[in-house]
């Protein structure tokens, strides 16, 4: 049974984080106002030369098309109201330009693309073809259209020679590092390397066509959660054919009522990270241009590009680690770290370090109470556990996490950003309960969600059916 970790760790931190908790502060398991981390990180960033090095960062990224925009959209987890008040407007001016740093295609050009693709002409295909795009993507644009058979349609298309361009960037990666990592020192090598793996399968739209298919086939008649169905068949590398669907846009969810917004969350919640855990693939892309309020007030999920099926094995790993965390047994916890390779260093490692630096990143769902997740207090913790400037976990921080637990591990971080901008509240660590523990849901959406699994259970692709009989140390 896990016992209700101690919320100061919240608040831990130095000059980019939060404010720093000491032992007496620690024992009083009492939330602690993230004022003091908000003071700090407006502290930091109001450094000119921060924002003077940010504008060079942008110049850089400004030519580089899908790398530049996927950095901006990891960017968004950070909290604006973080940046002082006089940088505030220039810096959210350069931030736009990383996170919508489209290049500007004419409709002529675009529809080029997908006549070549297909080898016909356009309205061959279409019955009706908007020429404005409703939506912008890493490497393309997205339009509305219509088939013959009525249907509508959503189609989306590379930019015309954006493969090239994205694998001449991803190679001039390294030559930028340097200047990166000086205004975003979250970008860490491991991070580049992720993204440089993963962006080059972002290319193959038939890939991520087949891919959202079968994500869609999982949660069809899903009872708070929608993935449009994608047409495989009308679907090319360039050119990706999915159902439209109609509904609000992220912004719009952020001015619903509180009530409606912690609703939205908890889906949120479930199908980026609960997903690993139950069907053991997530979508490793969290971000708020992915997701729309269906106007069945369904949730739906956009964008399948970067999706990760994971060994059950590490699946596991991942769960007995959170119970080590949850309960505070360092000692295990850091053990299950050096068994797996997590620790390549143990003698720099004490168990102490590696349990603050766990939670320092995954406390939020794992305090058994409420909890308002703010944008501070997500990007306060994300940039505790990932930013080399801010001197706790120096020796966590240069450790090697293998690469599938870096990518669920990104996808967690930008899921608690997705919900910081919601500010959304609820009870996490109960829900995540259900996978961590195996327990029975005690929320409204969690027992809709197991009735619904019950009469859907989930079948597992057959090699990972016949590796998930591999035992794991279970050391709850």
């Amino acid at each position: 049974m896990a016992k209700q970790v101690p919320t100061s760790r919240l608040a831990r931190g130095t000059k980019l984080g939060a404010v720093a908790a000491g032992s007496v502060l620690r024992t009083q398991r009492t939330r602690l106002s993230m004022r003091g981390r908000s003071e700090a990180v407006r502290a930091k960033m109001a450094e000119e030369s921060m924002i003077r090095t940010t504008e060079q960062v942008v110049m850089v990224l400004g030519t580089m098309k899908g790398v530049a925009m996927k950095l901006g959209q990891m960017m968004s987890v950070l909290d604006m109201d973080l940046v002082p008040e006089a940088h505030r407007e220039r810096f959210q001016k350069r931030l736009a330009v990383l996170r919508d740093a489209a290049p500007t295609v004419s409709f002529e050009s675009m529809r080029q693309v997908i006549e070549e693709d297909f080898g016909q002409p356009l309205d061959r295909i279409f019955a009706e073809f908007e020429s404005t795009p409703i939506a912008a993507a890493s490497i393309g644009q997205v339009y509305r259209g219509t088939l013959h058979d009525g249907r509508q349609v959503a189609v989306k298309v590379q930019y015309p020679g954006i493969d090239a361009a994205v694998r001449a960037d991803l190679k001039n990666l390294a030559m930028f590092r340097r200047v990166l990592q000086s205004a975003m020192p979250w970008v860490t090598p491991a991070v580049l390397d992720e993204l440089r793996l993963n962006m080059e399968s972002e290319l193959d739209y038939q890939a991520e066509a087949n891919t959202q298919l079968q994500i869609a086939e999982v949660y069809a008649g899903h009872p708070f959660i929608v993935v449009p169905r994608s047409l495989p068949e009308l679907s090319t590398t360039r050119v990706l054919v999915s159902e439209y669907i109609e509904g609000k846009d992220f912004n719009a969810i952020r001015q619903l009522p509180d009530a409606e917004r912690n609703r939205i969350g908890e889906i949120i919640y479930r199908f980026y990270v609960g997903s690993l855990f139950t069907f053991h693939e997530f979508c490793g892309d969290p971000h708020p241009g992915n997701v729309l309020l269906a106007t069945d007030g369904k949730v739906a999920f956009l964008d399948f590009g970067l999706f990760n099926r994971m060994d059950p094995e590490h699946v596991r790993f991942e769960t007995i680690c959170l119970r080590a965390a949850a309960e505070d047994r360092a000692e295990d916890l850091r053990e299950l770290m050096i068994e797996r390779g997590v620790i390549d260093s143990p003698d720099e490692i004490g168990a102490e370090e590696c349990l603050e630096y766990v939670l320092a990143a995954s406390e939020w769902c794992l305090i058994d109470e409420e909890l308002t997740i703010t944008p501070e207090l997500a990007s306060g913790a994300f940039l505790l556990a990932v930013d080399p400037r801010a001197s706790e976990f120096a020796g966590m921080k240069q450790q090697n996490l293998p690469p599938e637990h870096l990518f669920s591990r990104r996808a967690d971080f930008l899921t608690f950003g997705m919900l910081g901008q919601l500010e959304c509240t609820a009870n996490w660590h109960r829900i995540s309960r259900e996978w961590i523990y195996d327990e029975p849901p005690v929320t409204e959406l969690g027992q809709i969600h197991h009735r619904w699994l019950a009469e859907h259970p989930p079948v597992l692709p057959k090699q990972l059916r016949a590796r998930a009989k591999k035992p794991v140390r279970d050391q709850a």
